[in-house]
């Protein structure tokens, strides 16, 4: 399979803070375009649709938003195109990246109901207290 990506290096520093501005929002669209390679190569199709990984996307580089440094988002940006490149090369398995960006903040809901039928009073209370 012919990877779509070329290696993408970033210059040491931008000079200001909208050339780091220009900057980012070339990698997100370099991250948009190759989400069709890692939907196929993930086969994410049954897990998530390109609209909802692109917001994934966006969220995670909306979270460094109030950064102004420009050195601090030029390292940023080099650790989200050093990700970007690991996940289009296939370094990272499906449930990586499934856990990272499909169910990401949230976490797996955890099912107490069918734990708590039937139970004695103390295991409904550890259960309640001890589970996260």
């Amino acid at each position: 399979m012919a990877f779509t990506m070329r290696a993408v290096k970033v210059p040491l520093n931008s000079a200001s803070l909208e050339e780091a501005r220009h900057r980012v929002f070339d990698f997100f669209k370099q991250a948009c375009r190759s989400i069709p390679t890692i939907m196929e190569i993930y086969n994410l199709e049954d897990v998530v649709t390109p609209a909802q990984l692109r917001s994934s996307i966006a969220k995670q580089i909306r979270r460094n938003q109030e950064v102004t440094n420009p050195k601090v988002i030029d390292m940023l940006l080099f650790k989200g195109m050093e990700e970007l490149n690991n996940i289009v090369e296939h370094a990272k398995q499906r449930h990586h990246v499934i856990g990272q960006y499909v169910i990401g903040e949230q976490g797996l809901v955890k099912d107490t109901a069918s734990k708590d039928q039937g139970g004695s009073e103390f295991l409904k209370k550890f259960y309640t207290s001890n589970y996260f």
